[in-house]
């Protein structure tokens, strides 16, 4: 997930193969040396309990690259529309440790390099979710999570938790409450999705990894404090969460008036079945709370270009949004994800959309003797609400859109990949996505982006 624009230049290809095995090799020598790090045991009455502590790493390599397109203007947020390529890579060791009854702590440490196409703007759909606004030529490291979780059971039937990044091996109660508390990503909790959320494995369109409409809370690297406390049962979940909001838009610095500036999130999970096969409805409510401009301030004051800046205040913007996954066989699943927000203020987080609408389709390769390869298809539509609308053709920006001026039409977007298995731990695929519209400008594009993406994860 990207964020902040850290370098005005533009530059045709960005590929820095030695950078890219700086931080793929450690990851797959890590794998190959690695040993488990710790599992459940069995007490004296012989009940499981939880594996004292863990350890895990992954690497994502993704290069991309569009051909030249029609583009008649540009402004500061456009994409270039000539021909580019560039590259990014991640890293990550994650950690855990078992505290005390119900207890544990998460650390996670993040390296990443590179840039997204023209620095990540101009295409709200955008097409590598492992691209950060915040790019670096050289790599970068941060402490992107570090948290604790407390979770109280309340007795009856029990589950079996999976060793894996950010979880302890175990058992657990299903009616259960659980209280996260520290620097996390909002999307470790809310708005998951079994075939469209991880942009590491699955779609690499910020449109598909997660619900546009929603300006998740987030610094610039798609991190923040917070807390959360989850109650779930059988056939439901009720999630909410309290976070702090950056200072300024798309910043990495927090805003530390904490009863002014804040997020807020709820978000309902029912859980149900067709048949055999299993479903998941989440509905999810959003209240952010922070120093943003009003469009219709920024229209009304005659600036040009229109400079949302000079209209800041403590105001709030509203989103609501729908989630939902179906399992048709044991292969093939389907999804989609409807969003809307007021489109009044500035947005702060995530990205400019203020309307959202995707679905798409998840395929095993069990059907051709691949049961590890994954075929995804997956599209949708992004608009604003009509204020935002003349905002921007005012020669207004925000986060990802503002070519200084606008024709208006929905962003149309459309992307497919196949996921290759090559071991446990390795995954290449190969992606197409076409974007028409680009950042709601009927002016600009198509654009035909193309990409390949190698997954090692331990």
């Amino acid at each position: 997930m990207c964020l902040t624009l850290s370098n005005s230049f533009t530059y045709k290809t960005n590929v820095r193969p030695y950078n890219i095995q700086a931080l793929l090799f450690p990851g797959l020598l890590i794998g190959t040396v690695a040993v488990a790090a710790g599992a459940p045991s069995t007490d004296a009455a012989g009940d499981e309990t939880p594996a004292p502590w863990n350890w895990h790493a992954q690497s994502t390599t993704v290069l991309e690259g569009h051909s030249r397109f029609t583009a008649p203007y540009e402004g500061i947020r456009s994409l270039p529309d000539i021909n580019e390529a560039r590259e990014t890579v991640s890293f990550d060791l994650t950690g855990g440790v078992h505290l005390w009854d119900g207890a544990a702590a998460f650390a996670d440490a993040l390296v990443w390099q590179g840039y997204g196409l023209g620095n990540a703007v101009g295409i709200e759909a955008f097409p590598n979710g492992e691209a950060f606004r915040l790019g670096t030529r050289l790599p970068n490291i941060t402490m992107s999570r570090l948290f604790v979780r407390q979770t109280f059971g309340f007795g009856g039937p029990q589950e079996a938790v999976e060793d894996g990044p950010l979880q302890l091996s175990g058992k657990r109660d299903v009616s259960r409450l659980t209280f996260t508390a520290g620097k996390m990503s909002a999307k470790d909790v809310f708005d998951n999705n079994a075939y469209a959320n991880d942009p590491r494995s699955q779609f690499l369109d910020w449109s598909l990894m997660a619900n546009n409409a929603w300006d998740f809370p987030a610094d610039a690297l798609g991190y923040i404090t917070g807390a959360v406390a989850e109650l779930n049962q059988q056939r439901w979940a009720l999630r909410y969460g309290f976070f702090q909001t950056p200072r300024r838009s798309n910043g990495m610095a927090l805003d530390l008036s904490v009863l002014k500036a804040w997020a807020m999130v709820t978000e309902f999970e029912w859980r149900y079945a067709l048949g055999e096969r299993p479903g998941t409805l989440r509905f999810l409510g959003s209240l952010n709370r922070a120093d943003m401009g009003s469009y219709g301030d920024a229209v009304a004051a005659g600036t040009v270009p229109a400079d949302i800046t000079l209209s800041r205040s403590y105001r709030t913007h509203l989103g609501f949004g729908l989630n939902w996954e179906q399992a048709v066989t044991r292969d093939l699943g389907l999804f989609s994800r409807l969003g809307w927000s007021d489109g009044k203020t500035e947005a702060w987080h995530f990205n400019d959309v203020d309307r959202t609408a995707t679905a798409g389709l998840s395929i095993q390769g069990t059907g051709w003797g691949r049961p590890t390869d994954t075929f995804g298809l997956g599209g949708g539509f992004n608009g604003i609400s009509r204020v935002h609308q003349q905002f921007l053709a005012a020669g207004g920006y925000g986060i990802l859109a503002g070519d200084g001026a606008l024709s208006y039409g929905w962003e149309q977007f459309l992307e497919t990949y196949y996921s290759l298995g090559l071991t446990r731990w390795l995954h290449a695929s190969v992606h197409y996505e076409f974007v028409a519209n680009p950042a709601f400008n009927r002016d600009r594009g198509p654009v035909h982006v193309f990409g390949a993406r190698v997954h090692f994860e331990f």
